[in-house]
């Protein structure tokens, strides 16, 4: 081959890397995201959850979107000396990449707060705005949840509205099947 060619061919791999934008910002580490959510609580306890299959059908039934992993990151939230709520870190797509985020859950199954934590996207950021997250707030698994109807989208941020709507929803779904005292 001649030495052109080689070249090129070399070269490509670092023009991709450098081509390729990173957008990546991480604002939240988990405790203060808990911190976040449910800011009454005093103190967060990991709580391991181990979801059968029979319990991702039913959360899927529920929220009309799949439970991705059947061992979710849950916290109990303790404020003087007795639990007030949950809090449960999750990741939904956005238009490419994972956004990471929080969302506190009161003991009878309402939305406290949801914060993103981590958003990955050149675009959509405005998800983070406390106005359109705050919207969520009080939320409950039978109440609506349509995008454009119930929660208004953002223009330029369709995706990650429409993935961050539907991933509040599920947790609010799983929180009925698998942390909801009968």
């Amino acid at each position: 081959m001649n030495r052109s060619i080689w070249t090129a061919m070399l070269s490509l791999p670092a023009l991709t890397v450098m081509a390729t934008p990173a957008y990546a910002v991480d604002y939240l580490n988990v405790e203060q995201a808990q911190r976040a959510v449910i800011p009454n609580a005093t103190s967060f306890a990991a709580y391991p959850v181990s979801l059968s299959s029979a319990q991702l059908k039913q959360i899927k039934s529920i929220a009309h979107v799949p439970q991705r992993t059947d061992k979710p990151s849950v916290w109990k939230a303790i404020a003087g000396g007795k639990q007030v709520g949950w809090v449960i870190v999750d990741e939904v797509i956005g238009k490419h990449e994972m956004i990471t985020y929080a969302t506190g859950i009161s003991m009878d199954g309402h939305v406290l707060g949801v914060e993103i934590m981590s958003y990955r996207e050149s675009k959509g950021s405005q998800v983070r705005n406390a106005k359109w997250r705050n919207l969520f707030r009080g939320k409950s698994v039978s109440d609506p949840f349509k995008l454009n109807k119930d929660i208004p989208n953002i223009s330029g941020a369709t995706l990650s509205c429409r993935n961050i709507t539907d991933g509040v929803k599920r947790l609010l779904a799983l929180h009925q099947v698998a942390l909801a005292k009968p």
